[in-house]
């Protein structure tokens, strides 16, 4: 092709930028790479490379996964999409000038936008929450507080001691009841491999209502709190957490406390505890620069999105996951809906691109919730009816997740 026609052609071109790689921008990459779209410069704007599937998360931490089988490398499925690559992180939008404002790279210019960046804990309101406490999402940087808490301990009776590690988790919905069982299954299993009592594993969940798992039957909710109890884990119920505080080098009350400060959550009816580290799994907010430049959004931030998925504020803006607010039929922040998001934004963005018309997307009212106990069992819920703990759920959750998982590594 001569050079005028490369400029002719790249005159007629539209510029098509998703931000972040959550599970709906996956699945519409792994689409958009078998269906590519005639015209359309595509650009994945990422600050991980690898992006992880939450379904599969909590059995990575309990080591039933290695990293690679719960993670989709972007690299790879940019370049089946033939999307350019940005390794870098979206701070800021200019609207008028349809621009995404990148914390390192120049502005990079749109034509249609998708933003699936997911959400993050709220936590800037409890005083110490931000500098001592560790966020359940991103996940990346939860991966690697977790990483380093493994690596640091001294698996053997010799250096260890017989003080417990104490792990605090705030918030008991769904993620913190289950990350406080995957946690300690982990734990006391590196515990025993270095002839340690899995007694020395303290695990304290703190959650400000008097039942566990917000949004789930309430048999749900009494099911986990048994097991909880069953399996040892301090049960903090109707506890707001008002502050996180560190213990000096001085005050500390060991040797290995000396080393890595302790913190003390405070709850507002005065009860205290010690704990070495402290994982925030409470209620998400979005990233501020959403609402700041401009997109309509709802009271926490996230993006107010129509049937069709669009910003009702920019119809060129798309949003998915956790980072959007469907206004006509509102869900709860839950991978399962990110899923099935995918496929239908990549039509959409397919159809935007082509002139043609949206079709509108309507979730399922009800969703089968799989949520693993952390032993290689599971707990099914399906609206008000629910099953388990059972073994062969945690097979049928194992075997949906790694068919899930599949069509990304075969790429």
């Amino acid at each position: 092709m001569t050079m005028f026609g490369q400029l002719r052609r790249r005159s007629f071109m539209k510029n098509l930028v998703l931000i972040g790689g959550g599970h709906s921008h996956a699945i519409a990459l792994r689409l958009l790479g078998l269906h590519p779209l005639p015209n359309v410069d595509l650009t994945l704007i990422t600050d991980v490379l690898d992006t992880p599937y939450s379904g599969m998360l909590p059995g990575y931490i309990g080591g039933f996964y290695a990293f690679s089988e719960c993670h989709i490398q972007l690299r790879h499925l940019a370049r089946f999409a033939q999307a350019g690559l940005v390794l870098d992180r979206a701070i800021g939008l200019d609207l008028p000038n349809k621009q995404v404002i990148c914390q390192e790279h120049a502005p990079i210019a749109f034509d249609w936008l998708s933003i699936d960046i997911g959400s993050t804990p709220a936590m800037a309101a409890i005083p110490g929450a931000v500098e001592y406490a560790i966020p359940a999402k991103p996940v990346p940087q939860f991966l690697a507080a977790w990483h380093h808490l493994v690596g640091s301990l001294p698996f053997d009776s010799e250096n260890f001691g017989d003080r417990p590690l104490r792990l605090g988790i705030v918030g008991g919905g769904a993620g913190g009841v289950e990350l406080a069982l995957t946690m300690q299954t982990r734990l006391r299993q590196l515990f025993k491999v270095g002839g340690l009592s899995p007694a020395l594993v303290e695990i304290h969940l703190f959650h400000r209502q008097f039942n566990l798992m917000t949004g789930y039957p309430t048999s749900v909710g009494k099911c986990f709190h048994q097991l909880l109890m069953q399996r040892g884990i301090h049960l903090h119920l109707g506890e707001t957490v008002r502050q996180i505080a560190v213990i000096s080098e001085s005050e500390s009350i060991s040797d290995r406390d000396a080393q890595a400060l302790e913190k003390i959550i405070y709850c507002e009816s005065g009860l205290t505890e010690i704990c070495d580290d402290i994982f925030w799994v409470t209620h998400a907010i979005a990233p501020t620069w959403l609402q700041a430049s401009g997109l309509a959004t709802d009271e926490r931030g996230f993006i107010l999105v129509n049937d069709t998925l669009q910003s009702i504020s920019h119809p060129d803006i798309f949003a998915t996951g956790d980072v959007a607010t469907a206004i006509h039929h509102p869900r709860p922040k839950a991978g399962v809906f990110a899923v099935r998001q995918g496929k239908p934004l990549f039509e959409n963005l397919r159809s935007i691109s082509s002139g043609q018309s949206l079709r509108a997307f309507h979730p399922q009212k009800r969703h089968l919730a799989l949520i693993g106990t952390g032993e290689a069992r599971a707990i099914a819920a399906w609206g008000r009816y629910w099953f388990g703990p059972s073994s062969w759920l945690w097979f049928w959750k194992d075997w949906i997740d790694r068919r899930f998982m599949a069509q990304f590594h075969k790429l």
